[in-house]
């Protein structure tokens, strides 16, 4: 129950009316309580209310026959007659039967009249002299509740003694200035702006928080940007920063840092807190500026952000500085103290504990009890309240862990007060507050509270100085409520919830104490002085000021109170703003308080005037900001966060939604298979390293940009303020001459200013990711040249990306970061190589691929495509093939056709790319709006043959670039500057620039480039030979199933057709690329011309051409030197050929066939000749200087070599053993991968068409079937009728044949044997399937080898020659030769079309057990008993 709300009877002058009231009141209270002493004093008070009203009804002018003062009387009587059952109930008969006598006096009958309790009596329910009721206010309960409400009187529905309906009849919103929200990334206008903003994202997640529309809708935007979130709160960070390095750190920079308080995120706010502790400590005379604003500090912290070892620290150094501090000024004290209190304040709503009882908390406690004796009564009352503060904070006695065990409730309270408020329940709030009075003072102590307020008034009568009676009012000895009082009321001015500050004012248990009438007193002052709040609130303000003052009944008549108004008035009217609230409606009031009251209130007040305010600052709110410097140094400063998170969103944006397969990688060229790991995890360690440069390798399209891309993107998301590295993409073909100030260049494109690159420069670090170095056609150490990590230089790790290719065998010091004396240092260098795609990788690719794009197909229509296609597996482990595969193999095949007949080139999936990549950008212009002019050039261009001329234009283009750049891939046009230049032939007629929209090429600002290198390169190859460009050619008809491809037979041929005659040799094209430009280490680009010299005999020819006409012009010999290592790497063979005299400097002729070749007076200066085959060639008088020779070593193993097979993709090499083991090489290096033990002598091994599994067979009636990739057994097949001498894979993979004396065939996937045929002998001892699956060769026992149609089991030739057993066949990649190893230690090479022996291969010295064609085709592997494999 809430005892606070019974008015004190210890009052001078007591009408009738209001005595009744008050005994009424105490018999409430003292009915309702259990505990009988309690219950004793409440009587007893009662009595000395009723008491009054005897003294009353003395002095009362109502005439005694009027009606309302016979119901006055009446009440008095029932009251007392209820005191005395009340003392009865309570066990003290006699002292009730006394006090019923008493009744008697006023006309009641104990004996007849029960009494108003033992009625239905309602709390407040009397009536007055006039006869109207005495009710409740809105909150009010039954008796038998505990928060009994405050009681107003009504006189016809009119207040008597509550406050002015005028002084906040409602809430408003928290006092705020309105400012215009700024857009992302617009410049901020001034800091009180930045604090609006910050605030609204902080109560956006408020419940039942309304905001204006304007508001709503700058946070819709505000809330879907986190880069401009954390661009206000950088600028909030800078600002703090800011005020850091301030030197002076005036009023007006501590006024500006102090407006951000509120907002700042924690670390921040603690920033500023230090610094604010660093300023006071560090100071030799106390700064005020400093102390005043870290206490607004500490009242601005949000809950959490004051931890408990910060609020102890800065209050042993405010305490200190308090005690030593009395030789300074009062105001310095004030302060301090001010301070002080916020401290407390802090520290009890955080719940510290384990104060140090003898260092900190009883010197305190000492020193604020000895302010009592100060003149200065602001002084006084602040160190009451402080001290009230300090009671509230734990020490670490055991006493006060009693006090918590007793009133855990109350104590818990106390930190929850604000919380309390701001839930808006105002009823439960001054609950908790009577709960806090009870645990804190007893029942026993609302007594004397109340009996302590109207003594200081009889002392005061008596003569007593005012200091004195303000210090008896005041308590140092124990805790009280007022103090959480008040800190609740600070809770509701500051939500703006007047209304209930007011009814708190009203209805606190402690209303009548000095103390809390004094807080509220300041605090209506402070509304009143600060002009941030509306008219209207501020003279609600000084009206309840005036209040206080005058209304005696309910705020007592104390001179403490009464004075302090009377200062707070005269400060407002002596205020040197010219606020009318100040000045005219505040000198009203005072002038109305003149007149109010008896002789000794008019004393006090005209005693009060003539001494002047009491001396003290009123402190109304933080003073407005003249202008927000720190704010201006922050946003003059370079704003490198802005300009980043522009960077970051664009860059972030660029990457989209695309398919991505995290890459493996191995550690360099030369690592074995199994030493791969996943390069995101490797390059994330590099960056958590000392190490300095990551040197990423790959193919041409193995994922290296890709790559780029995704570790940019991980790298921006994880970016959040200026201590992170900064991830740069730097797009090196872009840069001009990146081997000096690169990093600069690249900002300077990203629009950064040049003073935003020196702050970058001098304090952030950077990570660049540096991708493709072979493309910007580089030979220096980028790391070095660009001085990354020197002094005065760029802090920045390295990630660089090359194509493997591009590179040779010495380009460590390319890429090595050295120390300060350009040494290389190996420690700071990692390397790492792109692995291709595994199957897995893949068929998780064409997932994401298919749920992204929905193709046409479905992702079983391309995974049957990869087992039926041949070649196509190996094709997509390439990353940039395999988009491009399922891109357009929709295109090029029904998934109903037979694909097992099809062939899929490289070079085939470029044509059919961009032809489709024209289609759609034609009909994407055709569905723009066109000026008649433009449209016009369009329909001409679509009359024409759009993609051809699209495909014309690429051509074009590529041989500029190539002719103009020397292949430097980006393309910087600028109009007015190129004009009249070869570049504005692409990019400024009409016709061109439509071509242009709708090519494979991007644009990025004035810079434009193909879509990927390799496109480029395409295209250049279309320009040197181009198969609609050939003349008096038939060509094959058109494949079935093709869906508008301009090429039959380029991308998707079948096999066994007959070629067509070709052209009769012409003069060569003298403007062709290959004249002018040497392509010898292209190797990219020279795969694209191989593929095509395989597809068409007529581009054959026309290099051959080139070779021819070199004999007689040395103005051919760059085309006769691309053209002969076009035609070497095509696998055309020049054995015999007249050579004489041609000039090819600098050719490559590695593992080609030259065998009496005639090669007189030809020019192979600089010529590579490695593991070339130049047996019986004639050399005489060439020219040889710088000649490159360098065969391959042969193997030597541990065992008889039985057998030995490629992997289709050439990169692997197997080798069986008699011992049973089986060798795997990687061919780039011949170093042994992995060994595979099949148990018994090895007689055969295979790979699977797609190189993902290795067949082996041997001497126990079995066939094993190998992972490729992990070693693995899968699979044995069983059930042969011996040995198993051979084994071999169908051109589709899924069927196995083997031998053991018949020929079985079997199913890959169950093991299960499908048929046994060809039983024509026993003696058969190797099998092997023609390319096309149509024709199978056997060899047998008896030297004979034949070749038999599958389907009709016929026998089409026998081929005779050998004298020995035939062990081993191989057919040619193209199906036209086979293979043919014996024992007689030859090898033959038949034509399978008419069955003649072409040529005989001697050099073993044993037994041939192996023989094997490269993917290619260029190269013939044998092994033999001799221990040796030949090539």
């Amino acid at each position: 129950m809430v005892f606070g709300k019974i008015v004190p009877s210890h009052l001078g002058v007591l009408s009738l009316k209001q005595a009744l009231e008050l005994a009424n009141l105490y018999l409430e209270n003292a009915y309702n309580i259990a505990d009988r002493d309690i219950a004793l004093v409440l009587c007893h008070e009662a009595e000395v209310a009723l008491s009054q009203a005897k003294s009353a009804n003395k002095k009362t002018h109502a005439p005694p026959e009027g009606i309302h003062y016979q119901v006055l009387r009446d009440g008095v009587a029932a009251a007392y007659i209820d005191l005395g059952k009340l003392l009865e109930r309570k066990g003290y008969p006699d002292e009730g039967n006394s006090i019923c006598k008493k009744a008697e006096k006023w006309g009641g009958d104990p004996n007849h009249h029960p009494g108003r309790l033992a009625q239905s009596f309602k709390p407040g329910g009397t009536v007055d002299s006039t006869g109207d009721t005495l009710d409740s206010v809105e909150g009010s309960t039954a008796v038998g509740k505990a928060n009994t409400a405050f009681f107003s009187l009504k006189k016809r529905g009119q207040d008597i003694v509550a406050i002015d309906s005028n002084v906040f009849p409602t809430n408003v919103q928290p006092p705020t200035t309105n400012f215009k929200l700024p857009e992302p990334d617009e410049r901020l206008s001034s800091t009180p702006q930045l604090v609006c903003c910050l605030g609204l994202l902080q109560v956006a997640y408020l419940p039942n928080v309304k905001l204006e529309p304007a508001a709503q809708k700058w946070l819709a935007v505000v809330e879907k940007d986190p880069e401009e979130q954390e661009r206000l709160y950088a600028t909030a960070s800078e600002v703090v920063r800011a005020y850091k390095e301030d030197v002076m750190k005036d009023i007006k920079i501590v006024t500006e840092v102090l407006y951000l308080a509120p907002v700042l995120k924690k670390d921040t706010y603690q920033e500023l807190l230090r610094e604010f502790y660093a300023g006071i400590d560090t100071s030799g005379l106390l700064n005020v500026h400093q102390l005043d604003g870290i206490t607004q500090l500490i009242q601005a912290g949000s809950p959490g952000y004051l931890d408990a070892d910060d609020l102890v620290k800065i209050l042993q150094l405010l305490s200190t500085r308090l005690m030593d501090t009395h030789q300074q000024s009062t105001q310095h004290m004030h302060l301090l103290t001010l301070a002080v209190s916020h401290v407390l304040d802090a520290m009890a709503d955080t719940t510290v504990t384990g104060l140090d009882r003898e260092t900190l908390h009883l010197p305190l406690s000492s020193y604020l009890k000895d302010l009592r004796g100060s003149s200065d009564p602001y002084l006084v009352y602040q160190a009451a309240y402080a001290y009230q503060a300090l009671l509230c904070v734990p020490d670490n006695e055991t006493a006060w862990q009693a006090v918590t065990r007793r009133t855990g409730k109350v104590i818990k309270g106390i930190s929850g007060l604000v919380s309390a408020v701001k839930g808006l329940d105002l009823n439960k709030f001054i609950e908790g507050l009577g709960d806090i009075q009870k645990g804190f003072e007893g029942a026993s102590a609302i007594v004397e509270i109340t009996k302590t307020a109207y003594d200081v008034m009889t002392l005061a009568e008596s003569g007593q100085q005012f200091m004195d009676c303000l210090k008896e009012g005041l308590s140092f000895d124990r805790k009280r409520d007022w103090y959480s009082a008040l800190r609740g009321a600070d809770a509701l001015i500051r939500d703006g919830e007047l209304a209930k500050f007011k009814r708190l004012a009203c209805e606190a248990p402690c209303r009548l104490d000095p103390a809390f009438q004094w807080g509220v007193c300041q605090r209506l002052g402070e509304i009143a002085a600060n002009p941030i709040w509306d008219a209207e609130v501020r003279r609600g303000a000084v009206t309840f000021l005036r209040e206080i003052y005058q209304n005696d009944a309910v705020w007592g008549r104390q001179p403490t109170v009464k004075r302090w108004v009377i200062s707070i008035l005269t400060h407002l009217t002596t205020s040197s703003t010219n606020d009318p609230i100040h000045k005219t409606f505040s000198e009203a009031i005072l002038q109305d308080l003149a007149t109010i009251g008896d002789a000794k209130v008019q004393t006090l007040y005209r005693t009060c005037r003539e001494n002047g305010t009491t001396p003290f600052t009123m402190k109304a709110s933080l003073p407005e900001l003249e202008s927000s410097s720190l704010l201006d140094r922050v946003q003059n400063r370079p704003d490198v966060d802005g300009t980043l998170r522009l960077l970051r969103k664009q860059r972030m944006k660029a990457r989209g939604n695309a398919a991505y397969i995290p890459p493996q990688a191995k550690p360099g060229f030369r690592s074995p298979d199994d030493s791969q790991f996943p390069l995101m995890e490797k390059l994330k360690e590099f960056l958590q390293s000392d190490q300095k440069v990551f040197l990423l390798l790959g193919d041409s399209g193995a994922g290296k940009s890709t790559f780029s891309r995704e570790l940019e993107y991980d790298l921006w998301k994880s970016y959040k303020d200026k201590d992170d590295r900064i991830p740069l993409h730097i797009n090196l073909p872009t840069i001009d001459k990146p081997e000096h100030d690169m990093i600069a260049k690249h900002l300077r494109r990203a629009e950064f200013s040049e003073p935003q690159i020196r702050e970058m420069k001098h304090y952030r670090k950077l990570i660049l990711i540096c991708d493709g170095y072979d493309e910007s056609q580089q030979t220096h150490n980028l790391y070095m040249s660009n001085e990354l990590n020197q002094p005065d230089g760029w802090d920045a790790q390295m990630v660089i990306s090359c194509r493997t290719e591009y590179l040779g065998d010495d380009y460590l010091h390319r890429f090595q970061p050295g120390d300060r004396n350009k040494q290389p240092d190996s420690s700071l260098f990692q390397e790492a190589v792109i692995s291709p795609f595994s199957l897995d990788q893949v068929h998780t690719y064409i997932q994401q691929y298919v749920s992204l794009h929905q193709p046409l197909w479905q992702i079983e229509d391309y995974k049957n495509a990869l087992k039926l296609i041949p070649s196509l597996k190996d094709l997509v482990k390439n990353p940039f093939l395999m988009t491009l595969s399922l891109e357009v193999l929709p295109r090029m095949v029904d998934p109903g056709q037979q694909l097992s007949t099809a062939r899929v080139t490289r070079v085939g999936l470029y044509d059919h790319f961009v032809e489709q990549w024209l289609e759609r950008g034609k009909r994407r212009l055709g569905e723009k709006d066109m000026s008649p002019q433009v449209k016009a050039v369009f329909e001409r261009l679509s009359a024409e043959g759009f993609t051809a001329n699209g495909i014309g234009y690429l051509k074009r283009l590529a041989v500029a670039i190539y002719k103009k750049q020397d292949g430097h891939p980006v393309v910087e046009y600028l109009q007015l500057e190129d004009q009249g230049t070869w570049k504005d032939a692409f990019f400024r007629k009409e016709h061109n620039q439509l071509l242009l929209e709708a090519s494979p090429l991007t644009r990025n600002g004035n810079q434009h480039r193909f879509v990927h290198r390799s496109l480029l390169e395409y295209a250049l190859t279309r320009a040197i030979f181009n198969s609609q460009d050939k003349r008096n050619r038939t060509t094959p008809g058109a494949v079935s199933g093709r869906r508008g491809s301009m090429d039959s037979t380029l991308s998707f041929e079948f096999l066994g057709k007959e070629e067509e005659s070709m052209d009769d040799l012409q003069e060569p094209d003298y403007s062709s690329p290959l004249v002018w430009r040497s392509f010898v280490n292209d190797h990219s680009l020279l795969q694209f011309l191989e593929e095509r010299v395989q597809q068409e005999p007529v581009f054959k020819e026309k290099l051959l051409g080139y070779i021819e006409y070199s004999k007689k012009d040395k103005k051919w010999r760059t085309a006769a030197a691309n053209a002969i290592t076009i035609l070497v790497r095509a696998g055309v063979k020049f054995n015999g050929a007249d050579l004489q005299g041609i000039q090819i400097p600098g050719a490559d002729l590695s593992y080609g066939a030259f065998d009496s070749a005639q090669l007189q007076g030809a020019d192979l200066r600089k010529v590579n000749l490695r593991g070339i085959w130049m047996r019986q060639t004639d050399l005489s008088r060439a020219q040889m200087t710088g000649v490159q020779f360098g065969e391959l070593p042969y193997l030597e193993e541990a065992s008889e070599v039985k057998s030995c097979a490629y992997s289709p993709d050439g990169k692997s090499f197997a080798v069986g053993l008699e011992n049973g083991d089986v060798n795997v090489y990687n061919t780039s290096n011949w170093e042994r991968t992995r060994t595979l033990s099949h148990g018994v002598k090895i007689w055969r091994i295979a790979f699977s068409p797609q190189g993902d599994q290795l067949a082996t067979c041997g001497g126990n009636e079995k066939v094993k079937l190998w992972d490729a990739a992990s070693g693995e057994c899968r699979l044995i097949l069983g059930g042969n009728l011996g040995d198993v001498l051979c084994v071999v894979y169908s051109p589709q993979g899924d069927r196995i044949a083997s031998t053991s004396g018949i020929v079985q065939i079997w199913d890959v996937n169950t093991g299960e044997c499908l048929k046994t045929l060809l039983r024509y002998t026993d003696g058969i001892v190797c099998v092997a399937y023609s390319p096309q699956g149509d024709q199978v060769a056997t060899g047998d026992v008896a030297h004979v080898v034949r070749l038999w149609d599958v389907e009709l089991e016929d026998c089409s030739h026998i081929l005779l020659g050998h004298s020995g057993m035939v062990w081993s066949l191989a057919y040619s990649p193209k199906g036209d030769q086979l293979a043919t190893a014996s024992f007689d230690s030859t090898i033959r090479l038949w034509d399978v079309r008419t069955g003649d022996c072409r040529h005989l291969l001697t050099g073993h010295s044993a037994p041939v057990m192996g023989v094997a064609f490269s993917p290619k085709g260029d190269q013939l592997a044998s092994g033999a008993a001799d221990k040796t494999v030949r090539l």
